[in-house]
């Protein structure tokens, strides 16, 4: 009875894998593992070419190098003011949940303000009134012709004004001139009249 008791409290000390089969799943493991670019990829390995010892003062100095560019570009931007003046930040200083309301009533007011102007424009019987628009029914085509058939007649009745005024000397033989046309000063007189005429025509034409 006790040798049957001490067989039953014996310990299996055989191994659960064989020893072979271990060393096989460890070998395929080490096959599969990621190379070195594949950590450095994954941010598990830094992308440096220091020695070990030296990796973490390379890390720390260029985290530092970032910080201080950081800081630097934090120091170039606008200041508040600038942002204000160039239309980018409201020029108001409530909080941003009002600063919405705020865009939406002065929209509003600025389309009241423009219905307004709109129904206190004239009337185009006012602007024919006030030869701003011509009073014609004609098409606009004909309306451009009809412009264009004036022009040429006020430029003709100018040049028939220009050709029958009177010349200097017959100014001086009425006693309207009492200085001599071949005079030099004469001439000058003349040379201007002529300049004024000719701007005055000018002015017409372009203005018509």
């Amino acid at each position: 009875m006790a040798d049957q008791e001490k067989d039953d409290l014996l310990v299996d000390e055989s191994p659960l894998r064989p020893k072979q089969e271990r060393q096989n799943s460890i070998e395929k493991h080490l096959q599969t593992r990621p190379n070195q670019q594949e950590l450095r990829d994954r941010h598990i390995l830094l992308d440096t070419n220091a020695a070990p010892a030296l990796q973490p003062a390379a890390y720390d100095l260029e985290r530092q190098l970032h910080t201080d560019s950081l800081k630097k570009e934090l120091n170039k931007r606008s200041q508040r003011e600038d942002l204000v003046e160039r239309n980018i930040l409201p020029d108001s200083t409530a909080a941003p949940s009002i600063q919405g309301q705020q865009k939406e009533l002065a929209k509003h007011m600025r389309a009241d303000s423009l219905n307004e102007k709109i129904a206190h424009r004239p009337n185009p019987e006012e602007l024919k009134q006030r030869n701003i628009l011509p009073d014609s029914s004609a098409s606009p085509a004909i309306q451009a012709q009809q412009r264009e058939l004036e022009k040429h007649m006020r430029a003709d009745s100018l040049n028939e004004k220009l050709s029958n005024r009177p010349k200097p000397e017959d100014l001086v033989k009425e006693g309207v001139l009492h200085e001599d046309p071949t005079s030099p000063g004469t001439k000058e007189a003349d040379a201007l009249y002529e300049e004024n005429i000719e701007d005055e025509y000018a002015k017409r034409e372009g203005g018509a």
